[in-house]
C-alpha cells in the first residue's frame, strides 16, 4: 500500500513535495554550475578560466544544454523498459553528483569534458522521470494536474533561485572550482532526501517498468546499441582522417542528431502497433506543440548564454555601495517564475474547464518570448553596443519571457503526460525535453552570429520568428484541439 494515502501537500498528493524537493536540489546543482560555466570557459587562465574564445564558449554552452536534454531519451527508455522511474532517478542523481565533483577538481579542459559526460547522462536519467512521476500522482481526469505541475515548477525553481547567488559568490571569493563544489554538495543533499522521503510517498507503480524488456528483445537492443557506437566511431574516425575533428564540427554533428532524433521518435510512435488510434491522433496533435516549445526554449535558454554575455560586457554592475556579479542575473529566471507561479496556479484552478486550451496557452507564450527579445533591441539601438546600460533592461527582458514560460513549461509538462501513449509514457516525457535539446542544438549554431555589430539584427530576427510562429499556431489551433481527442 502507498503510505501517502490520505496525506496531502497544499491540497495535492504528498508525493508532490518529495519530487519537488528532489528537483529543487538537482536544479540547485545544475543552475549553480551554469551560472559560472560560461565565464569559466572564456576567462583567461590567469583569471582561473580555461581561455576558450568566446564563440566557442557560447557554442559549447548551448550544445551542453542540448546534450543534457537529448540524453533524456536514454532515461525514458531505461525507466520504461528496465528499472522503473524510481531507481532510474536515483542513479541519475549519483552521476550528476560525480560530474560536479569532477568539475570542482582543477584539471583543466579534461575536467570540463569529463563532467559534461557524467552530468549529461545523469540528468537524462533523472529529469524526465521525475516529471513523469508527478503525472502519475494524478488520475487522468484530475483537474488539479495543471495546478500541480505549476506548483512543481515553482518549487524546483527555489533551487534555481538560490544557486546563482551562492555559487558565483563562492567563485568570486575563492575560485571557480570552489563554486562548482557547492553544486556537488547540493546534489548529494537531494539524493539523501529522495531516498529517505521517497520510501513513503512515491507512487508504488514507479518501482517497476511499465513495459519491461522481454528476453527476445535483448539481442536486437544490444545490436542497435553496438551499431550506433560503431557508426559514431566511424564518423569520428573519418573526421579525424580529414583533419576535421574539431570542437565546431563535433557540435555540428550533435546538432544534426538533436534535430533528427525527435523526428525519428515521432515516426516510431505514430507507426507503433502498441499505440491505439486515439493515442496516434494525440501524438500527431503534439507535433505543432513540440515545434512551438522548440522556438520558446531557443529564446529562454539563451539567458545563460547570450544574455549572460550581455550581462558581463554591456551591463553596469558596480554601483559603489554594492556590486552585481554577472552570474547573479541567472536568478531572474526562477525569481519571476516564483512570482508568477502562484498567480498562474490560482488562475488555472479558478477557471477550471473555462481556461484556455493547451495550444492557446502555447501561442500566447510564444508571443511573450518573442517580445522579450524585441525588447532587447531598444537599449542597443539607443546606446550602442559599447555602452554599459542599466541592468533593468535585462530584468525587464526576463520578466517578459517568464510570462511565456508560465504559459508553456508547466502546461507542456502536463499536456505531454496526457497525450502520451501508454506504452511510451516515460519516453513521451523525454520528447518534451527533446524540444529543449533541439532548441539548444540550433542555438549552438546561431549564437556564433551574436557579435556587437549584429546585436540589433540578432535580437530582432529571433524575436520576430517567435511571434510569426505564434500567429501560425493560433490559426491551426482548432485543428490541433480536434486531434487531441478530448484532452484539454
Amino acid at each position: 500500500m502507498n503510505n501517502s494515502e490520505g496525506r496531502t501537500f497544499m491540497g495535492h498528493p504528498r508525493g508532490l513535495l518529495t519530487l519537488s524537493m528532489t528537483e529543487f536540489w538537482e536544479r540547485f546543482s545544475y543552475y549553480g554550475m551554469r551560472a559560472i560555466l560560461i565565464y569559466y570557459m572564456y576567462y583567461s587562465v590567469e583569471k582561473g578560466g580555461l581561455g576558450f574564445d568566446q564563440p566557442t564558449a557560447l557554442s559549447i554552452m548551448s550544445i551542453y544544454g542540448s546534450l543534457v536534454y537529448l540524453s533524456s531519451t536514454i532515461g525514458g527508455f531505461i525507466s520504461d523498459r528496465l528499472l522503473g522511474s524510481r531507481r532510474t532517478v536515483f542513479w541519475g542523481g549519483v552521476l550528476i553528483m560525480l560530474g560536479h565533483i569532477v568539475l570542482s577538481i582543477p584539471i583543466g579542459s579534461i575536467g570540463l569534458f569529463g563532467s559534461i559526460v557524467l552530468i549529461v547522462l545523469g540528468t537524462g536519467l533523472l529529469k524526465p522521470n521525475v516529471s513523469e512521476m508527478v503525472g502519475s500522482l494524478y488520475p487522468e481526469e484530475d483537474l488539479r494536474r495543471d495546478s500541480g505541475f505549476s506548483i512543481f515548477v515553482m518549487g524546483i525553481n527555489f533551487g534555481s533561485l538560490i544557486a546563482p547567488i551562492f555559487v558565483p559568490w563562492m567563485a568570486d571569493k575563492v575560485n571557480f572550482h570552489a563554486g562548482f563544489s557547492l553544486a556537488a554538495i547540493g546534489m548529494f543533499i537531494g539524493l539523501i532526501f529522495y531516498v529517505v522521503d521517497g520510501r513513503k510517498y512515491i507512487n508504488p507503480t514507479d518501482n517497476v517498468a511499465p513495459d519491461p524488456l522481454k528476453s527476445e528483445d535483448v539481442r536486437p537492443l544490444v545490436l542497435r546499441v553496438v551499431g550506433a557506437v560503431v557508426i559514431v566511431g566511424v564518423i569520428l574516425a573519418v573526421m579525424a582522417g580529414f583533419k576535421a575533428l574539431t570542437i565546431a564540427n563535433v557540435i555540428t554533428l550533435i546538432t544534426v542528431v538533436a534535430i533528427g532524433l525527435p523526428v525519428w521518435y515521432f515516426i516510431l510512435m505514430i507507426r507503433s502497433k502498441k499505440v491505439t488510434k486515439t493515442e496516434r491522433s494525440r501524438v500527431i496533435a503534439y507535433i505543432p506543440l513540440f515545434l512551438a516549445a522548440m522556438i520558446f526554449w531557443a529564446i529562454e535558454e539563451q539567458g545563460s548564454v547570450v544574455l549572460a554575455l550581455f550581462a558581463a560586457q554591456q551591463t553596469k554592475l558596480d554601483f559603489g555601495f554594492f556590486k552585481i556579479l554577472p552570474g547573479n542575473f541567472q536568478t531572474l529566471n526562477p525569481l519571476f517564475i516564483l512570482l508568477y507561479g502562484p498567480l498562474f496556479a490560482w488562475l488555472w484552478m479558478k477557471l477550471g474547464k473555462r481556461q484556455p486550451t493547451s495550444p492557446k496557452k502555447f501561442y500566447l507564450g510564444l508571443i511573450f518570448a518573442g517580445a522579450s527579445y524585441l525588447w532587447m533591441v531598444i537599449p542597443v539601438m539607443l546606446f550602442g553596443s559599447s555602452a554599459k546600460v542599466s541592468p533593468l533592461w535585462l530584468v525587464m527582458s526576463w520578466a517578459i519571457v517568464e510570462i511565456g514560460e508560465m504559459l508553456i513549461s508547466p502546461v507542456g509538462l502536463s499536456v505531454t503526460t496526457k497525450l502520451a501513449p501508454k506504452a511510451y509514457s516515460s519516453q513521451m516525457m523525454s520528447m518534451w525535453f527533446l524540444a529543449d535539446a533541439s532548441a539548444q542544438a540550433v542555438n549552438a549554431q546561431i549564437v556564433r552570429f551574436y557579435t556587437p555589430s549584429h546585436e540589433v539584427a540578432y535580437f530582432a530576427i529571433v524575436g520576430l520568428v517567435s511571434v510569426a510562429f505564434a500567429i501560425i499556431l493560433a490559426f491551426y489551433t482548432p485543428r490541433i484541439e480536434k486531434l487531441m481527442q478530448g484532452v484539454n
